[in-house]
């Protein structure tokens, strides 16, 4: 069966002929279709968040692994968790096909290795607590289905994500996710609407995780880690949102916090010092939240 992700577009049989302004106007009616197709697979996409967070909360990590453009998507979203949500390096993990120097430089052969997926899973001790999001927009890339296999071999959780529901990734993963974006613009270039796709889900998938397990707070990223002059600043104006005080008062506890703003935050709404404030966030999983009513009702 053919796969829907390498049939022919009929809408840009001619975008060659079309103009600049055409070509875009093309391109933009397509992309509006991923965010629907995305739409559709949502509640598949909140059982994988629970069991990431099951992960988490166990001590276990979400694994990216992927080739080409869902490899590079994967290691994208992975590294930006530490600064944004101040997570441990290896609490989220993206692997590619090929290494990282396939990052750069395509490698394409990499990704017929069954054995090779198999193989990078085991290099990064997989457990049976972690969770393990297998990214292919074909869903028949050997090396995604190589690592899938082996992660259920050993009873770690196993999440499919790709763009077409023919494919053998969706009868192999124990949740399978999969936007049904239609035929790419140019033919088989699923970089373009099935990549984003991938990135849309991707972004859920970390983000809501995060958010359950206390790393927002409302909707202020407070876990960030003020790592330069614009996080700085931005730490101080989450303090300043969430606590009403004023900018000189959020820099006194952005310091006392030890450039926490999570820390500061606590401090600040149940007036107590920085021992406190961390053992109040360890006993709730650090959640704000919890620790204020926790204090309003002492």
């Amino acid at each position: 069966m053919e796969l829907i992700t390498e049939m022919l577009n009929e809408r840009t049989k001619n975008i060659d002929k079309k103009s600049t302004i055409e070509i875009l106007e093309i391109m933009n009616e397509e992309d509006k279709k991923v965010a629907y197709a995305v739409e559709k697979e949502l509640h598949n996409i909140a059982k994988a968040v629970d069991k990431i967070i099951e992960s988490f909360q166990s001590g276990g990590r979400l694994i990216y692994i992927g080739a080409g453009t869902s490899g590079r998507l994967g290691i994208l979203d992975a590294s930006e968790c530490p600064p944004t949500f101040s997570t441990d390096k290896d609490q989220v993990i993206g692997l590619i096909a090929g290494g990282y120097d396939a990052i750069i430089t395509a490698t394409e052969g990499a990704e017929d290795s069954t054995e090779a997926g198999k193989e990078d899973l085991k290099n990064v001790n997989l457990t049976e607590i972690d969770t393990v999001v297998g990214i292919t927009a074909s869903g028949n890339t050997p090396y995604v289905l190589g690592a899938i296999e082996y992660a259920n071999s050993i009873g770690a959780t196993t999440i499919g994500l790709s763009c077409n529901n023919n494919s053998k990734l969706p009868k192999l993963a124990s949740i399978s996710i999969t936007p049904i974006v239609g035929p790419e613009v140019i033919t088989g270039s699923t970089r373009l609407k099935a990549g984003t796709a991938q990135k849309m889900v991707l972004n859920m998938l970390t983000t809501a995780s995060m958010i359950k397990i206390g790393k927002v707070y409302g909707n202020l990223m407070v876990d960030l880690s003020p790592s330069n002059a614009k996080l700085i600043e931005r730490s101080k104006r989450i303090i300043m949102e969430a606590t009403g005080i004023d900018e000189e008062n959020a820099q006194k506890y952005l310091e006392l916090s030890k450039n926490s703003p999570k820390v500061a935050i606590v401090m600040v709404e149940t007036n107590c010092d920085y021992d406190e404030a961390v053992d109040l966030l360890n006993k709730f999983n650090g959640s704000i939240y919890k620790v204020i009513e926790y204090k309003l009702a002492l």
